[in-house]
């Protein structure tokens, strides 16, 4: 059963070992592929970016960079304000701790508020309905 299991895990790992060398290998053979041709270009191959056939390859990023902050600028600007709006995770504030412990003990009977009472608690308190819904959760 023991040699099953290692079968089983040695193999994944014997694939990994075989695939890493073959990228190390073809990663050295493009090295020096490369320093081997590094000096002997011809000055007609180099490039000149003040060719009027030059493309630049980063300018269909940009372009397309610049179209979708255009498209989306609102977007991700509401989203950052809810973001920020958002609380740290952490305790709640004193006053809102202290009034929800009262209706607690008011209701102790049943202290499972409707959500009518969630949202009066939720304009009492200052607290939004997920901190509250999480309080009498815990």
């Amino acid at each position: 059963m023991l040699t099953k299991y290692e079968q089983e895990l040695t193999k994944p790992f014997k694939e990994a070992m075989l695939f890493i060398s073959n990228i190390e290998s073809q990663l050295k053979s493009l090295t020096v592929a490369s320093s081997d041709s590094g000096g002997s270009g011809s000055p007609e191959d180099e490039i000149d970016p003040n060719d009027e056939n030059y493309i630049d390859p980063q300018a269909e990023d940009k372009e397309l960079k610049i179209q979708l902050l255009r498209k989306y600028s609102g977007y991700l600007g509401s989203l950052k304000q809810e973001f920020l709006k958002k609380r740290k995770k952490g305790k709640l504030p004193k006053e809102a701790r202290q009034k929800l412990l009262d209706w607690w003990s008011r209701h102790y009977k049943w202290p499972y508020p409707s959500e009518g009472q969630k949202l009066a608690l939720g304009e009492t308190t200052g607290l939004d309905q997920k901190q509250i819904n999480n309080w009498f959760i815990n």
